[in-house]
């Protein structure tokens, strides 16, 4: 069994890590990010590397252990290369809009959706059926995909609604007479 937490961070060219009061700063090419340090795991910046390992023996210390070291690489990844997140609109009548700091949603209620897009997250339509989200914190663009899809959730018998591109959507068959 391999253990993530063991794997030190690679910190590459162009990026800049500090631990003041316990707060991790990484600072790159598309920003900045900060992420709260735990008291029971140990943080070292030892040259172009971030080792990450238990502060104690504890149950929770080891429980913890992983999980962090993996935040720690979003923020190396988020600030050199960013995320991205492609939304796909199956439907009738079903469009997208980005305009300025809103995107409109055509879904098929009465009314349009207006959706404000938070600080920190572009959005881009190359077409009426596709949104992609991008930005640099892996958090935040999930957060603001699952939002969005939650406007119009795909449905199984015609697979109308908002899904991620890839995601796979199991169908179902109708009512027989």
């Amino acid at each position: 069994m391999s253990r993530i937490g063991k794997k030190p961070v690679a910190i590459p060219s162009g990026v800049t890590a500090d631990i003041a009061n316990g707060i991790l700063t990484v600072k790159g090419p598309k920003g900045s990010l900060t992420l709260g340090l735990r008291e029971e795991i140990s943080y070292t910046v030892e040259g172009d590397t971030i080792v990450v390992k238990p502060a104690n023996a504890t149950k929770a210390a080891r429980a913890f252990w992983g999980m962090q070291r993996t935040l720690v690489s979003n923020l190396i990844t988020g600030v050199t290369e960013g995320y991205t997140k492609t939304l796909e609109i199956t439907g009738v009548g079903y469009r997208a809009n980005a305009q300025g700091t809103n995107l409109k949603l055509q879904l098929g209620y009465s009314h349009d959706v207006d959706f404000p897009v938070p600080a920190g997250i572009e959005i881009k339509t190359p077409d009426n059926t596709t949104v992609h989200i991008s930005g640099i914190d892996k958090q935040k663009v999930g957060q603001v995909a699952a939002e969005i899809r939650r406007w119009r959730k795909p449905e199984p018998y015609k697979g109308k609604g908002i899904k991620y591109r890839g995601e796979f959507i199991f169908r179902k068959e109708g009512k027989k007479k």
